[in-house]
């Protein structure tokens, strides 16, 4: 068994694919680093792909994944704690442990070994931010003296924003700060693609995904009581398709709006894990566009020169 293995990469780069691959054929598991899978009912729109995690007939075990209700706020501190969960029940049963995702904080907070403080709700706080504008809440956010925007989508929402400047608040009032401690020895493999074509996959993929349910899927989560702020919440295809669904948008609208944010936020994917390599994590990245076969060689040869 070989140390933790993570697979990396921006969305529509393959690398899904690539971990299950890795896994038939490393006797291993996967713990989804994925922020929005873990909600169980919103499948298309976060693209669990769950017929990935099959081959020939042999389903790949995977953690992390339909974990919790939708509606339901997730944070980086339950993350940190049910990813060493499923690592070391993987471990511990003798399988080889691959973490695979593409949301940055998520995967260099447990990489980097960052011992998270859980921040419970301010309720005061948030009744006087809940009017503020969202550049209001941007300059909120910028005006504590420690804040870093570790997370690329602090200001993508209203909530979003109320729950950072809340988390930044937090650790200002009680001078107190994340500490580091012993990261985790990991091999490190992102997927990439050439620009254009990830933008292409990118578009196309969206297209197919509007075509087999993703507004239906939004729907039915509306239908079952979840509130639109709470859709809205997640960002991206419920953000926009909810937006759409309570009349704010238009249908062509919606489709423009939401092919744009996916590609900024590929954007920023790409940009976290440059920032990443910049605060001392060795990357090791391969074409995403070679088949698997080739790619799940090219990734055998270097972990096995890693150990």
């Amino acid at each position: 068994m070989h140390k933790l293995i993570t697979i990396l990469g921006a969305t529509a780069t393959g690398k899904t694919t690539l971990a299950a691959h890795l896994a038939l054929k490393m006797n291993g598991e996967i713990i989804s680093g994925d922020s929005r899978q873990i909600y169980k009912g919103m499948d298309i729109g976060t693209g669990k792909d769950i017929d990935d995690y099959t081959i020939n007939g042999i389903k790949i075990p995977y953690h992390l994944i339909d974990i919790r209700p939708a509606g339901y706020k997730y944070n980086i501190y339950e993350f940190y704690r049910d990813f060493h969960k499923a690592k070391n029940d993987i471990e511990q049963r003798g399988k080889q442990a691959i973490l695979c995702g593409g949301s940055g904080l998520y995967l260099e907070t447990v990489l980097k070994g960052y011992n998270m403080i859980e921040i419970k709700p301010n309720e005061e706080l948030r009744q006087k931010l809940k009017d503020k504008t969202i550049d209001e809440l941007a300059a909120i956010l910028q005006s504590y003296p420690d804040y870093k925007a570790h997370n690329t989508t602090d200001l993508e929402t209203k909530q979003r924003a109320i729950r950072a400047i809340e988390i930044a608040d937090y650790y200002y009032k009680h001078n107190e700060k994340p500490t580091d401690l012993k990261g985790i020895d990991s091999i490190i493999i992102g997927v990439d693609v050439d620009r254009e074509l990830r933008r292409k996959r990118i578009s196309d993929r969206l297209i197919q995904r509007l075509n087999t349910g993703m507004v239906e899927e939004v729907k039915n989560l509306l239908d079952s009581g979840i509130k639109p702020d709470d859709l809205i919440y997640y960002g991206l295809e419920y953000k926009f398709i909810t937006q759409y669904l309570i009349g704010e948008l238009q249908y062509n609208e919606m489709v423009k709006l939401l092919e744009i944010a996916i590609h900024q936020f590929a954007k920023r994917q790409m940009t976290w894990f440059r920032g990443m390599e910049k605060r001392g994590i060795k990357i090791h990245w391969i074409d995403g566009t070679q088949d698997v076969d080739n790619r799940v060689k090219e990734c055998m040869e270097y972990i096995n020169s890693q150990n």
